[in-house]
């Protein structure tokens, strides 16, 4: 007589390969996304010259 039987083994398998899809499926939308957006740079307004402000 061993000291567990192999369903226990089974049902170990069986609930970490559900656990995995599940996780899986959780974190597959992320997988597919962006990893950041695109950036952007803004506009810069420049002073016409011989207006430049002097210290």
């Amino acid at each position: 007589m061993g000291l567990f039987k192999s369903d226990l083994y089974r049902s170990f398998g069986i609930g970490f390969l559900i656990g995995a899809l599940m996780v899986g499926a959780s974190l597959a939308p992320s997988l597919t996304a962006d990893i950041a957006t695109p950036a952007k740079a803004a506009a810069v307004e420049t002073q016409a010259e011989g207006t430049a402000d002097t210290l």
